[in-house]
């Protein structure tokens, strides 16, 4: 059936509500919105799906929800009978239609006689892993498209450890999804029905409860919190989204008092309308969080993404102004503190282990190192972090200490088993909390950082290639790497160039080794002065990442190697 004639069995049929059937008719006279909305179904990957909102395959709305729920129903049904009645949790961020997705999801799963445990009201991302975990659930769905523009929603699929789903699990799952032909044809639960079935269990405080019961074993000094908190001055916002309960309660539980929230971002927003992206990763995230700082000469400002997973910081210079740090750095400081911390209290284990993505910073390999520590790369997304977890706590082999990626992820302790912002709230607090005790701001410890592990510096250039044309674009440049290797960038030779989707790495004597890593769209290339570049598409995103790793002298030399591998680094994506 070509795009076009699932477009006309869209508009003919009687399931759409007047709203979307306006919409639909709107698309008509745009062939191109038309065509995008109908050339391909969204898809639906280990990642789960990402989409902006609206009629149609290609698009986030309750039909393409339902199929998604049909597909992760049918595998369920393929479970034994006690297996299959664990059910699901479902939780929702602040975005439009997230209530009304999640409930799709219940709906839907009901219909297969399978029980959901639905929140009350919008909770963060770790806070699903945790229920997962806590209802003892087979699996779990999360409405939310993380920091993407307000226009985006999206669905993740947690497997029963609490973590995304791996690659093994994650192909199973999708072929029951992709084996959903129409979703205008996904039979579900009417509204009155769910109100009455006893399948759709309705959750909230008792959960809240329980996590931030764990939220305690964060807090690695409390004596030092007892002493410093009231001294700490700290900005947090949650940038519209599901930060804010949370968050605040753990804050006061941990026993920092001197903390506000920005009342402008602290209100749940699904049209972001302060920020231009709620993105902690940008600057102008931080726009409102500054000026807040300025007036309550903060030490400190935090803010959280929508479904608050990720973390940014910015930090107070010498100069009064504030610096939002990068994520490599706040995972610098963490592990430095956290493996610090547990050798003065003689608590760092002997087999202790860090784990990190394979695009994030060798500092954090310098650190562990310096503390006898194992540091273990994964491929980027916090699902293999989590398997990593899991396999440590089956075969005892190490003890998990933090797991951290570029893209502002932290966890520190394994109750969740996904990216954690609550988490990392309370522990950076924590450490700015000792750097104030010695009469330092956080800038001051970063850059004593610098100074014993080596001058290191990151930049990641994302590049939004959308539609149709992009996804080719972005196959054309993965494919062209790959016909003709890389020599060399900037005149600075290639040592070792690792495909992990072939599971290859060759030196540049031609000597080849297997990287023992699931297959995964991923090219790094190790150069002669130990400089790192990396190039992957984006699993969520309309989007092709390239990575710089350097090392310089001082802060001014990483930086001069940074913009000369990117200016290199842009003649590839040109």
């Amino acid at each position: 059936m070509s795009w076009e004639q699932v477009y006309e069995q869209w508009i003919d049929s009687d399931k759409l509500d007047e709203k979307m059937r306006k919409e639909l008719q709107d698309l008509g006279k745009d062939p191109e919105l038309k065509k995008d909305a109908f050339y391909k179904q969204l898809e639906f990957g280990t990642a789960g799906m990402r989409g902006i909102l609206g009629p149609g395959v290609n698009r986030m709305n309750i039909f393409t929800i339902r199929q998604a729920t049909e597909g992760l129903a049918r595998f369920m049904d393929t479970q034994d009978p006690e297996t299959k009645r664990r059910g699901v949790a479902i939780a929702y961020d602040s975005r439009h239609m997230s209530p009304e997705f999640a409930m799709e999801a219940a709906k839907t799963l009901a219909q297969h006689d399978i029980p959901s445990f639905v929140f009350e009201s919008l909770r963060p991302t770790p806070e699903l892993s945790f229920a997962v975990r806590f209802e003892n659930a087979f699996t779990g769905i999360m409405i939310t498209a993380s920091h993407n523009p307000a226009e985006y929603n999206g669905y993740k699929v947690y497997g029963e450890d609490g973590g995304q789903m791996p690659p093994e699990d994650a192909d199973a799952l999708t072929k029951f999804v992709r084996a959903v032909e129409n979703p205008l044809e996904v039979e579900v639960l009417s509204d009155e029905e769910a109100k009455d079935s006893d399948l759709i269990n309705i959750i909230g405080e008792e959960v809240d409860k329980e996590y931030l019961k764990e939220i305690k074993s964060v807090t690695i000094n409390q004596a030092l919190i007892n002493e410093m908190g009231k001294e700490l001055k700290l900005v947090y916002t949650p940038l519209h989204g599901t930060g804010k309960m949370l968050g605040e309660k753990a804050l006061k539980q941990a026993g920092f008092e001197k903390f506000v929230l920005v009342p402008e971002q602290a209100i749940a927003d699904p049209d972001f309308s302060t920020v231009k992206s709620p993105n902690p990763e940008e600057h102008s995230a931080f726009e409102y969080a500054i000026k807040l700082g300025e007036k309550e000469d903060a030490d400190l400002l935090i803010a959280t993404d929508p479904d608050a997973d990720r973390l940014g910081a910015a930090v107070r210079l010498p100069d009064g102004r504030y610096e939002v740090l990068t994520g490599n750095q706040i995972g610098a400081i963490m592990i430095r503190y956290i493996l610090e911390a547990h050798k003065q209290a003689g608590t760092l284990p002997e087999n202790a282990v860090v784990l990190k993505s394979i695009v994030s910073s060798e500092l954090a390999t310098t650190i562990a190192d310096a503390y006898n520590v194992k540091m273990v790369n994964v491929l980027t997304g916090f699902k293999f972090i989590a398997e990593k977890i899991q396999q440590y706590e089956d075969d005892h082999s190490q003890t998990f200490m933090f797991g951290f990626e570029e893209s502002y992820g932290y966890l520190i302790k394994s109750f969740v088993r996904d990216k954690d912002a609550i988490q990392a709230l309370v522990l950076l607090a924590e450490v700015a909390a000792y750097y104030k005790k010695q009469g330092k701001t956080l800038y001051d410890g970063l850059q004593e950082i610098f100074e014993e592990y080596g001058y290191y510096a990151e930049k990641t250039i994302s590049v939004t290639l959308s539609g149709e044309k992009g996804a080719e674009e972005i196959k054309t440049i993965m494919g062209n790497l790959r016909k003709e290797a890389p020599k060399e960038f900037a005149d600075v030779a290639v040592t070792l160039t690792e495909d992990f989707q072939t599971a290859k790495a060759i030196d540049s004597e031609g000597n080849e080794t297997e990287i023992k890593m699931p297959a995964s769209d991923v090219l790094k290339y190790t150069l002669a002065d130990d400089t790192w570049l990396a190039i992957r598409p984006s699993g969520t995103e309309p989007k092709i990442k390239f990575y710089i790793g350097v090392k310089g002298d001082s802060h001014e030399a990483a930086a001069e190697k940074i913009a000369t591998y990117e200016a290199a680094i842009r003649k590839v994506a040109e």
